[in-house]
């Protein structure tokens, strides 16, 4: 696959940002650069949801607001403040991540790099891109199944995701597509998710408002 071209790329960034900025949802873990609580919200959004992590989120953090609260609850106690979001080896996960965090006294602080960050248990690579992004305003990519399906269909539509070659393409594009600036790139990345959930979804494309049709190759080939 050969990336697009600059022109391209620029026009692409500039629109998504533009539309993110007017048109993206209020959500609880888009006022925080908490690097905890945004760490909880995505691992609870992975399979999960937004309307259910909605009702779930607050009460867990009220459970366990920091790290250290968490490192200190018993296993049942994790699992009981995770009950009806499903997949529990995430809770798991995040605890056992508290606990690794904290041991040994001092303060507990995440990395913030996407590297250190996947030495943690439960954290993949989009795991690590999105709390890098989110709570540090890294200049760090992510693909997630929202993002991996606006990338494709509007510079890749003949790439196939579920291939190994084809997921790693798809991070070399997220990449290249990256803004200049950690800042910029925290909005990059919220506005390509909220394009895959509200616009480019899975069953029906809304090409008539997608802010990037103009460089969408799929929108393109369709069109009379």
């Amino acid at each position: 696959m050969t990336l697009p071209a600059a022109p391209a790329r620029l026009r692409f960034g500039r629109a998504l940002r533009a539309w993110y900025r007017g048109y993206h949802r209020d959500l609880p873990w888009r006022r925080t650069r908490d690097p905890y609580r945004v760490l909880v919200s995505e691992l609870m959004l992975q399979q999960t949801q937004v309307s259910r992590v909605l009702l779930k989120y607050p009460e867990f953090l009220e459970r366990f607001p920091t790290l250290e609260s968490l490192a200190r609850a018993r296993p049942a106690r994790v699992m009981e403040a995770w009950g009806g979001l499903g997949y529990y080896a995430r809770a798991r996960n995040l605890h056992r991540l508290a606990r690794t965090v904290v041991q040994g006294g001092a303060p507990a602080t995440l990395p913030d790099r996407p590297e250190a960050l996947r030495s943690l248990p439960g954290i993949g690579a989009y795991t690590a891109g999105a709390v890098a992004s989110f709570a540090f305003e890294r200049r760090a990519a992510l693909v997630d199944t929202n993002v991996a399906r606006v990338l494709r269909r509007v510079f890749a539509p003949d790439l196939d995701p579920k291939t190994g070659p084809g997921r790693r393409r798809l991070w070399a594009l997220a990449t290249a597509l990256l803004p200049r600036t950690g800042r910029a790139t925290y909005v990059h990345n919220q506005a390509l998710m909220e394009l895959g959930a509200l616009v480019c979804t899975a069953r029906v494309r809304h090409c008539a408002r997608c802010p990037v049709r103009g460089v969408c190759a799929t929108y393109a080939a369709e069109r009379p």
